[in-house]
């Protein structure tokens, strides 16, 4: 008798967690990048957004305040020492973000990302925490396994919490993935970093510049591919120039902040698992303007996240 009391209870407990993964209506958050070439604002009459291919209205549209942000600037371990020469940029990037934003200094290495410091609102002592980073070639081991490690464990500060923006700095190659060859780009583990970038809310952008142990056009070639599939598929922007390493990361930080600064929230209501991602696509009715969002979202995936 004690048996079947048991096994009836761990019946009812096994409903109980599949009922609870399918979840009624919920409020879901997508970050929007807006760009234009005029001085056109769109308004929440001119978004349009569907989910799994259905047309849902909008429950809220509004940017991004600076003390609604948060953004996690994570460089590989592995990169060429003449990453020296880029600190002072990264140091500037830091101190002229707006007054409110909270930044995070991470290096990637063995597959998570150490830093002195978490999230913090102080600008200069934040800027403190670049370095040269070690140089040793495949160092990170991969960085999107440090990606996926960091949006997973996103630092926690409950008295500030706020948009998410990834800022990497690596050559973008997936050492775990094999060859560089271009017939060889579609990793496993990219994806998964993808996935739980899009899980998190997370919007992940790059700058690419060469790793000490990989040289030539193909590695170039591979590691961009990736950055931009990251950047495509979690509303982030993937930032080079050609295939070597840039003269200068400030105009390319410049970019960054300036996408940071156009970004908007978009509110809507949606049902499904909260352990299913979403598919959603965004338009604006506004011809010069245009729209960067992620692909894919997660159902209530940003409650409690975001500032109002």
């Amino acid at each position: 008798m004690m048996k079947v009391l048991v096994s009836a209870a761990a019946l009812v407990l096994s409903a109980s967690a599949a009922m609870a993964q399918v979840e009624g209506p919920r409020q879901t958050d997508a970050l929007v990048g807006v760009s234009s070439k005029g001085d056109q604002i769109p308004a929440i009459s001119d978004i349009k957004i569907k989910v799994n291919g259905k047309e849902e209205k909008l429950t809220g549209w509004s940017q991004v305040p600076a003390t609604g942000v948060q953004v996690a600037i994570l460089i590989d371990e592995g990169l060429r020492q003449s990453i020296g020469t880029q600190l002072d940029a990264l140091q500037g990037f830091t101190k002229e973000l707006p007054e409110g934003s909270q930044i995070y200094v991470g290096y990637m290495r063995n597959g998570s990302v150490f830093t002195a410091q978490s999230f913090t609102a102080d600008h200069e002592a934040a800027a403190k925490s670049f370095r040269l980073p070690l140089g040793s070639p495949g160092i990170s081991g991969s960085p999107y396994f440090c990606l996926s490690e960091f949006v997973k464990h996103w630092p926690a500060d409950s008295s500030r919490p706020g948009a998410r923006f990834v800022l990497m700095v690596t050559n973008g190659v997936d050492p775990y993935n094999g060859s560089t060859s271009i017939m060889n780009q579609d990793s496993p583990y990219v994806q998964a970093a993808i996935q739980d970038a899009q899980r998190a809310g997370v919007a992940v952008s790059s700058i690419y510049f060469g790793d000490a142990g990989f040289r030539g056009g193909r590695a170039s070639f591979s590691g961009q591919s990736y950055l931009t599939q990251v950047a495509d598929e979690t509303g982030g922007h993937a930032l080079y120039e050609g295939t070597g390493n840039p003269v200068s990361l400030g105009p390319l930080l410049s970019e960054f902040r300036k996408a940071i600064s156009e970004t908007y929230v978009a509110s809507f209501v949606t049902s499904g698992s909260s352990e299913k991602l979403q598919r959603i696509q965004t338009e604006s009715s506004l011809h010069k303007v245009k729209l960067t969002a992620p692909q894919f979202v997660r159902a209530g995936n940003l409650e409690g996240v975001l500032a109002e």
